[in-house]
């Protein structure tokens, strides 16, 4: 459904470092062209961070939510932890997140920015905790 998602930072080592790494923990690599970081391919859609382009400061979307697919439960669970070793804050703990129609586990981000981001998979098994 999208070709592509692109947000910007301020700091771009900071940000860039944030989502190398929760990008890794979804065994997703990530490319650098200067200030700038691309995740994914045009083919499956990618996401991209850098400075605006229009030269002003990054802002965060207001009750905006990127989210991302993960395999498993451990991936969801390593993705929240590289995210608060590099610059991120919670805004959601790892866990269960079941809705009527579909059994989930997830977690929720926001990065150095404030972009708010989340992880979720539906690969769980009925014995994992419900968050």
């Amino acid at each position: 459904m999208f070709t592509h998602i692109v947000i910007g930072c301020n700091e771009p080592e900071k940000s860039i470092a944030f989502y190398d790494a929760t990008f890794a923990a979804l065994g997703i690599p990530g490319n650098r062209m200067g200030e700038r970081a691309y995740y994914g391919s045009y083919g499956s859609g990618f996401f991209s961070v850098g400075r605006p382009a229009d030269g002003g400061p990054a802002t965060h979307a207001n009750g905006g939510t990127i989210g991302l697919a993960a395999p498993e439960p451990a991936a969801v669970d390593a993705w929240h932890q590289a995210g608060l070793a590099n610059g991120g804050s919670d805004e959601g703990a790892p866990g269960r997140r079941d809705m009527p129609d579909a059994k989930l586990y997830g977690a929720y981000l926001r990065d150095p920015v404030g972009n708010k981001l989340c992880a979720f998979t539906t690969n769980v098994d009925a014995e994992q905790e419900v968050g």
